[in-house]
C-alpha cells in the first residue's frame, strides 16, 4: 500500500462517493465542454485538497452532504484557476498531460474555467452554503494577489523573505487553509475549531510550497520536476534569497544579473543552482520548512486524537517528504 493510500484509508468511501459528484457538479448539454471536463477529470491528480476537506470535517464530525460540497466546490475552484493559469503561463503540459489551452486553445481554455468557476459557485448558492463560499471565495481572491505580486517582483527581483513569505501564503498555504476550513465548517459551527483547522492549513501549505521551491534545486534522488525552471521563470524562492542575502554585493550583482538576462542559458542556469548550494540556501529552506511542519504537528495534536487526525499528522510529513 502506498503512503497516499494509507492516508486515504479513513476516507476511501467518501472519497469514492466524491469523484462520482464532482463529475455529475461538471456536467453540460454542450457536447465540447462534456468532453473537456471529462478529460479534466480523467487526468486528477493525488487529490490532496479533497483529502484535506473530508479528514478535517472527521477530525470534528460525520460527513454529511455539506462535506461533499465542500470538496467540490474547493475542487471546481482549483481547477478553474489551473486551467487559467497555463493559459497566463503559456504552458502546454500539466501533471504529464497536454493542458486543456494545449489541445482546445487559448480562448476555449478562459472559457472552460469560467464554466467551472460559474458551477462552485452555483453549487453553494443552490444550496445555501454561504459560509463555506466565503471561505473558498476568499481564498481565490488571496490567490490571484498572491500571483500578481509574485510577477510584479519578478520584474525588480527585489523580493525579501517576508515578501517571499506573504506570496506563498497567498498562493499556496491560502487554498490547504480553505480545504481545511471548510472541512470542518461543513460539520461544525465552532468558529475556534474552524480557525484553528484554518491555520493548520495555513502552516502546512507554507511548508509544502517550500518544499516545492527546494524541488527546483534537485538533488541526488529522482524528482518529478526539471531543475531550474524557477530560475528560467524569474521567480524568487526560499533558497536563492537567503544565498543572496549571504553574499557580497558583486556576488549578488552577478547572480541577480544570470537570473534576469540569461534565465534560459542551462550552463548560467546551473552557475545560479551552484551558488545556492554553496551558500547554504537548500540547508536553510530545509530547515524553515521542517519549522512550519513542526508548528502544523504541534496544533494538530491539540485536536481531539482519531484515526482522521492521524492521517492529517501522516499527510502533512507527506508534503515535506514527497520526491515530486
Amino acid at each position: 500500500m502506498s503512503e497516499i493510500d494509507q492516508i486515504k484509508a479513513p476516507i476511501n468511501e467518501n472519497i469514492e462517493i466524491f469523484e462520482d459528484r464532482f463529475r455529475d457538479s461538471m456536467r453540460s448539454s454542450v457536447p465540447l465542454l462534456e468532453k473537456i471536463t471529462t478529460y479534466i477529470v480523467k487526468r486528477k491528480g493525488k487529490q490532496l485538497r479533497p483529502m484535506f476537506v473530508f479528514l478535517a470535517a472527521k477530525t470534528f464530525g460525520s460527513v454529511n452532504d455539506s462535506t461533499y460540497r465542500a470538496a467540490a466546490l474547493i475542487e471546481l475552484l482549483h481547477t478553474a484557476t489551473l486551467v487559467h493559469d497555463d493559459v497566463v503561463d503559456d504552458s502546454n503540459e500539466r501533471r504529464g498531460f497536454f493542458s486543456v489551452n494545449a489541445l482546445w486553445k487559448n480562448k476555449i481554455a478562459v472559457l472552460i474555467g469560467d464554466y467551472l468557476l460559474s458551477r462552485g459557485l452555483l453549487l453553494s448558492l443552490d444550496n445555501n452554503d454561504f459560509h463555506l463560499l466565503k471561505i473558498v471565495s476568499n481564498a481565490v481572491r488571496e490567490m490571484s494577489e498572491g500571483e500578481l505580486l509574485q510577477i510584479e517582483k519578478a520584474r525588480k527581483l527585489d523580493i525579501s523573505e517576508e515578501i517571499y513569505f506573504d506570496i506563498i501564503q497567498k498562493k499556496t498555504a491560502t487554498l490547504i487553509a480553505a480545504c481545511c476550513a471548510c472541512g470542518v465548517a461543513s460539520v461544525s459551527e465552532n468558529k475556534t475549531y474552524i480557525g484553528q483547522m484554518s491555520e493548520f492549513g495555513t502552516l502546512t501549505g507554507i511548508a509544502f510550497q517550500i518544499k516545492d521551491d527546494l524541488f527546483d534545486f534537485g538533488s541526488n534522488e529522482d524528482i518529478g520536476k526539471p531543475t531550474g525552471i524557477d530560475i528560467k521563470e524569474k521567480k524568487m524562492t526560499l533558497p536563492l534569497i537567503y544565498a543572496l542575502n549571504q553574499s557580497t554585493q558583486k556576488e549578488k550583482r552577478y547572480i541577480i544579473n544570470i537570473v534576469k538576462n540569461h534565465n534560459e542559458e542551462p550552463k548560467r542556469v546551473v552557475e545560479v543552482v551552484d551558488f545556492v548550494f554553496k551558500k547554504g540556501g537548500i540547508a536553510y529552506a530545509e530547515k524553515v520548512m521542517n519549522e512550519y511542519k513542526d508548528k502544523a504537528l504541534a496544533l494538530l495534536a491539540t485536536f481531539p486524537a482519531s484515526e482522521s487526525r492521524d492521517s492529517l499528522e501522516k499527510l502533512v510529513t507527506y508534503t515535506t517528504n514527497r520526491k515530486k
